[in-house]
């Protein structure tokens, strides 16, 4: 699912991606379609899936935003088992798919896209994970002979995994500049020829040499951190970041990406959510894209461990200017509630509030909010859907109506939030770029990226919780051009649009 400004009214629409049945795949049912609700400003929202034409009815999977043609509007790029689409959004509340003429349909299985322009030239290039290659007319059946282990969980017969079965090959498409894409997974290193299986990625940058590097989670098999060389290629370095497995050095079964600095220190962390029975993991950036295990030194490995995650985020839901961590859960197996196993098919969701980046202590569960609410959740994404300055979450459901989330936490903390537009060297919509604000006495980072979770985008608007602070003391923004420019904030408690060549030029200042 997806959180954007379609219409560009100021105001974040909600886009929730459908799957499918093999019925509506053979012809024999009605498809289930996809829905985007329109904002109406006053805390409800309208279906305006038929008009504006991106009800999908294909077997979605996710969704990733981004202005791939820097006009000004954000355009969505959905992920299917069967060929993908890419809707651009025509100015007027419509949108067309031209995943074939762009050349980015694809086929097959693919996953959890993201948008970013890898090789500095302003425009929004696309990866797309591949999870499984898969066949429905020629599925394994309940009397094939298969390897008990592949099909049974604690000794219950259950239906199999992905080991055993061909991994769907990733895809970089690079932006051509006229509406076409260029595959270039090969050239640039990142098609996977492992066979993973991917579900989320990200581009993000990991070092802080001002270029995007690139994670993929993988489920059942090591995850990917590619660091971008500035050639146009990316050197693997999975393994030796520390990304690839956990602190164990076991291969995770990693479904959704969180990425922040969650210590305030400069550095990007990354969380990946996993299976039930193996604990969630904190990777703490240590500097220069190393990376270590902190889940049991953050406190948060034993609580997760029963749960079963999804999509994930930091946010700041207290606005006290530290960013706290929020994962959705739901089991895969639906015989769950019968077997005592000690976890459940709905669960719900996990909440750890930040203190000082030294330990994520988890939020009650208060019977009646919904922390407490089970679902068999999927997808994710967080932002201010009612321009109040409290970040809200958006849950997309398996089986079930979506959740809506609102941050009610009793606070008086001001923040500040920015709609940032790129300019001419960089991507319009400014993926790529980094915030740095310092206020009350600390140095916040935030970074514009699209994708991650689960195969979900969240708001693009970085958001700051400033506590107790009433002014901002500094803002530095690192555009994707390479330019660093220093804003003046002279009011808070609201969002100020930010466009490059217009701030003040400045020195980077490092971590």
């Amino acid at each position: 699912m997806a959180l954007l400004d379609y219409d560009n009214d100021g105001w974040l629409d909600i886009y929730l991606v459908n799957g499918s049945t093999q019925a509506a795949v053979d012809g024999k049912a009605m498809p289930p379609h996809a829905a985007l609700f329109h904002n109406n400003h006053d805390g409800t929202f309208t279906d305006v899936t038929a008009k504006a034409g991106v009800g999908n009815d294909r077997w979605g999977f996710g969704v990733a935003v981004g202005d791939y043609d820097n006009d000004g509007w954000p355009d969505l790029y959905v992920t299917n088992f069967g060929k993908n689409r890419l809707y651009h959004n025509n100015h007027d509340g419509t949108f067309t798919d031209v995943a074939e003429k762009a050349g980015v349909a694809l086929g097959n299985w693919s996953t959890g896209a993201t948008w970013g322009d890898y090789d500095g030239d302003g425009r929004l290039d696309l990866f797309v994970p591949g999870y499984v290659h898969y066949d429905l007319k020629s599925q394994m059946s309940d009397t094939d002979a298969l390897p008990l282990s592949f099909c049974s969980y604690r000794g219950v017969r259950t239906y199999c995994g992905p080991r055993g079965l061909p991994g769907e090959s990733d895809h970089l498409f690079h932006n051509n500049g006229d509406g076409t894409f260029t595959d270039v997974s090969e050239k640039a290193g990142v098609s996977d020829k492992a066979g993973y299986y991917g579900l989320s990625s990200v581009f993000i940058d990991v070092n802080d040499d001002g270029k995007l590097d690139l994670l993929v989670a993988n489920d059942s098999t090591p995850n990917y951190l590619y660091i971008n060389k500035g050639d146009g290629t990316f050197e693997d370095q999975s393994y030796a970041s520390g990304y690839a497995l956990n602190k164990e050095g076991r291969e995770t079964a990693s479904m959704g990406i969180a990425v922040g600095d969650y210590r305030n220190n400069g550095l990007i962390d990354i969380f990946n959510t996993t299976f039930s029975d193996d604990y969630k993991v904190l990777y703490r950036n240590d500097g220069e894209a190393n990376f270590t295990d902190v889940s049991n030194d953050t406190h948060i490995a034993d609580m997760t461990i029963p749960f079963l995650g999804w999509g994930t985020a930091f946010l700041d839901y207290d606005n006290d200017g530290w960013k706290d961590l929020l994962e959705v859960n739901g089991h895969v197996y639906r015989n769950a509630d019968t077997n005592n196993w000690g976890t459940s098919w709905a669960e719900r969701p996990l909440l750890f509030h930040n203190l000082e980046g030294k330990r994520l202590e988890p939020v009650a569960a208060v019977e009646g909010t919904g922390l407490a609410e089970a679902m068999a959740s999927r997808g994710l994404a967080v932002g201010d859907l009612f321009n109040d300055g409290r970040m809200d979450a958006v849950v997309n459901n398996m089986d079930s109506v979506p959740a809506l989330l609102v941050d009610v936490d009793a606070n008086s903390n001001h923040w500040v939030a920015f709609r940032l537009v790129g300019g001419p060297r960089s991507p319009r919509d400014a993926i790529g770029a980094t915030l740095w604000l310092t206020a009350n006495g600390m140095r916040q980072r935030a970074d514009v990226f699209s994708g991650g979770s689960f195969a979900s985008t969240s708001e693009m608007r970085p958001h700051f919780g400033l506590g107790a602070a009433t002014k901002v003391d500094g803002l530095e923004v690192h555009w994707p051009s390479g330019a660093v420019e220093q804003f003046a904030v002279p009011q808070i408690d609201r969002i100020v649009t930010l466009t490059e060549g217009q701030g003040k030029p400045a020195v980077a200042t490092k971590p």
